[in-house]
């Protein structure tokens, strides 16, 4: 089992900056990968961006790709997803995920295994 907890959501004015936090605990040695996705009202779940634990190999949405970045503290078992130029097409309940498996899909949330509770991001415009 992994137990995923998401903090640092908020309220933010367009073209602002947020940083989330997943904190990882349990089986964190069993962790091939982590993700980020996000859900809007009356949407479906979408990628928003991953990182291979080891590697440290990073993947991303088109639709955040130079805005959003993906990284990890080892040694804290945390990701962080720092968000800069907010949009408020950016609006939406973003989760954590995790997969234990190597290889895999990266964009699709039925390939993650453990899921946080998710931590809601609101940009205004």
């Amino acid at each position: 089992q992994v137990q995923l907890v998401e903090s640092g959501g908020g309220l933010v004015q367009a073209g602002g900056s947020l940083r989330l936090s997943c904190a990882a605990s349990g089986r964190t040695f069993s962790v091939y990968r982590m993700g980020w996705f996000r859900q809007a009202p009356g949407k479906e779940r979408e990628f928003v961006a991953a990182i291979n634990w080891s590697s440290g190999v990073t993947y991303y949405a088109d639709s955040v790709k130079g805005r959003f970045t993906i990284s990890r503290d080892n040694a804290k078992n945390t990701v962080y997803l720092q968000m800069n130029s907010l949009k408020p097409e950016d609006t939406a309940v973003y989760y954590c995920a995790a997969r234990l498996r190597p290889a895999g899909l990266v964009r699709e949330y039925g390939s993650y295994d453990y899921w946080g509770q998710g931590t809601q991001v609101t940009v205004s415009s």
